[in-house]
Parts: structure tokens; sequence; C-alpha cells
């Protein structure tokens, strides 16, 4: 089951509390505190997973926590700190904070993290309050609660190339045909009810590894009014996003009783309504079922629409093979003439570096927030003081 919304509820384990303690030792005089400090609570982290396409995991398991840490001990045992929890999204996966709708990280690339939730810090016990004038302290610090949040995951599917149309279009026989991917296709009229994706060799004479490739999605169709919730609606466009050229398949074939230039236009309406960045990617007509156009005057009308909306156009045979080739061939040459987005994102390391630095301000004493200040600033400040 191909499943691309999800909600969870993720929560850091808590801090452990500080122990209060005091060494009480044969042949030991003085002991003194000895109260442990209570471990860190573990984090959660979301991990982009190349070997997943879907979020079917988080359709009914929907609450995550990390492990809390454990309290400190006598004799100055550090509590154990709570260990991390990851979860594997696939990649195309974009986190969304549910309560303020904030779009907090997009995994464009397998491997990235991001950190969901942090863990709450230990708190400290009584050896950290000593002082010259109160050597047997008794306060200590319980610890810190674990952040927690309620996400949305939304997945959007990675792909070169959408396959745009009505239903019964011949898109998934088109896909059938140019990748490995194998959706229904069966010798009656039904849609596809869900995505699929195919890797298509433009150059299968080249040596291995040295061929242009590229990733095509074929996406369920769109009726008129799809913007509106008719049939399926458009929650499947998003999926088209991330594509940098978009393939629009038009039935030409006899048992079509949809004049394909009409059914161009009703797409096109639906794409604008759905999205504007959308509407405006580069296109390439082309015409299917070719096999099965005897009367060639909607096809040749299909093909002025298209020139004079300066789109390519290509006809082609799912079933017969015929024009298949040349279309590839131009999707690849079409690819390479448009650029790759670079994503501004930052790593699921980097994106966690601004709440530590600003965590260990905190937690420093001030001659330490002094030194740290000085060094950014190049000593300029102690300079001025020995002035």
């Amino acid at each position: 089951m191909f499943v691309d919304e999800a909600k969870i509820w993720v929560k850091g384990g808590d801090g452990g509390n500080g122990c209060m303690a005091f060494r009480r030792e044969k042949y030991v005089p003085r002991g003194g505190p000895s109260g442990g400090d209570g471990g860190n609570g573990g984090s959660v982290w979301l991990e982009s997973n190349p070997h997943d396409n879907t979020l079917l995991r988080y359709r009914y398991n929907r609450e995550f926590r990390a492990d809390r840490g454990r309290h400190g001990e006598g004799s100055n045992c550090h509590g154990r700190s709570g260990g991390d929890t990851v979860l594997a999204v696939p990649v195309g996966t974009v986190v969304y904070d549910t309560d303020s709708g904030e779009q907090l990280f997009d995994f464009t690339e397998p491997g990235q993290r991001f950190l969901a939730a942090h863990g709450g810090r230990g708190g400290r016990g009584n050896q950290h309050f000593t002082k010259p004038w109160h050597q047997a302290p008794r306060e200590h610090e319980e610890g810190r609660p674990g952040e927690e949040r309620h996400l949305r995951l939304e997945l959007k599917l990675l792909a070169d190339v959408g396959l745009v149309g009505l239903p019964n279009a011949g898109k998934s026989t088109l896909i059938s045909r140019i990748s490995a991917a194998r959706p229904k296709i069966a010798a009656y009229p039904f849609t596809t009810l869900e995505p699929h994706l195919g890797v298509v060799s433009a150059d299968p004479d080249a040596a291995p590894g040295m061929g242009r490739t590229f990733v095509v999605a074929d996406v369920p169709g769109l009726i008129e009014g799809a913007h509106e919730g008719a049939g399926l609606g458009t929650r499947f466009l998003k999926h088209l996003e991330r594509t940098r050229l978009i393939a629009h398949l038009a039935d030409t074939s006899d048992a079509n009783a949809i004049d394909p230039v009409h059914g161009f236009e009703i797409i096109e309406r639906e794409l604008a309504a759905f999205s504007a960045e959308l509407a405006a990617k580069p296109r390439i007509v082309v015409a299917t079922k070719l096999d099965a156009t005897t009367d060639r005057e909607r096809l040749e009308e299909l093909r002025k629409f298209a020139a004079e909306q300066g789109l390519e156009f290509h006809a082609v045979s799912s079933a017969t093979g015929e024009g298949i080739l040349e279309l590839v061939r131009a999707m690849a040459g079409a690819l390479d003439r448009i650029p790759k987005a670079h994503t501004a994102e930052a790593s699921g390391t980097d994106s966690t570096s601004g709440a530590d630095d600003a965590e260990e301000q905190q937690h420093l004493p001030s001659a330490g927030r002094i030194a740290k200040r000085d060094a950014q600033r190049g000593g300029a400040g102690r300079h001025g003081e020995e002035r």
C-alpha cells in the first residue's frame, strides 16, 4: 500500500535527576558531597532511507519516544544517558510542524538526518554546589523534560519526468515499456490509483554506468474539476513538484470520445489551479495509442496545436514500440538542457548546531563566555580592558 502522508508525535527522553549524597567511607576523613549527575535523555532523529518508498509504517504507529536518562547515584556515579530513537523515512519526505505549519526539513538525499525532538539534559548532583562557605550542600537538580512535537510527514517522490493526462491515456503502459516498472495494465478501461516510479535508460547501447538515465513518475489520471475534489482530486500532483519536465499524454485513438486538444486544455487548467509553478514547467506533448489510430485527423490537429504552443510533439505506440526510442531520447535531451534544482536545506547534523551552541552558552561560566566572545572578536575586548 502506498501512503504519502502521516502524522506522528515524537518526544525526547527526559533527563535523569541529580543525586544528593555524602561520602561516608572507612579511613576517609571529611568525605564531603558525592552526588552524581543524571544522564541526558535520548533524542528522536529522522533519517532518509533510499530503500523506503512509502510512509506506511507511520500510519498506525504514531507515537515515538526516546529513552530517558538514568538518575545519578552516590560515590559520584553519573547516570547512564538514554539511547536515541532513529526513524527511517523515504527520500523525498518533507517534515512540517503540525501546530505552526512551518516546514522544518526536506529530505532530498539518502542518509540525511533531522533532529526531531531533543532529549532533556540531566540534572546536576550536589557535588556541583560545593562552596568554601557551603561545604555540605543538599541542593541538587532535577532532569529537564525532553522536547515533544507533533509532526506531519509528506512524501513527494523524486523524479525527473512526470507523466500526466486524462485517465486511460496510456501512462502506465508507457512507463512499463520504457522502464522496469510494472503497474497494473489491463485490456479494459480503469485508472491508476497510486504513483509509480521507473528508471529509464536513454542510451541502452552505452557501457554499463556510462549512459544517461532518468526517473519517470506515473501519477493517477486527472479529470475536469479535479482541483475541486472530483475523482481522485489533485492529492497526487504534489509528486510532480520536484520533476524538471512534464510529459503530457493525450489519447488519439479512435475509441477515445474526448477530443485530444480539449483534453489537453482540461489537464492544463487543473495543473494551473493546483500550482502556478507546476504549470510553468517545460512540457513535451505525447500522442499515444498510435497503433489504434486509423483516423489521423485528430492526431494532426494535436500536432498543429502543440506547434502553435511552441511545445515539442511526439507520437508513440506503447504496444508496437513505434516512436518510443525517439521519445526517450527527446526526454533525455530536454533534461540535459534543464538545470537541476539545488536544494538549500542543510544536513541533519548542521540543522542542530545553532541549538547546541545556544545550549552550550547557557552552561558556560561567565569567564568562559567572555573568553569565547573575545575569541570571536579576535581578542579586541581583552586588549581594550588592558588599556
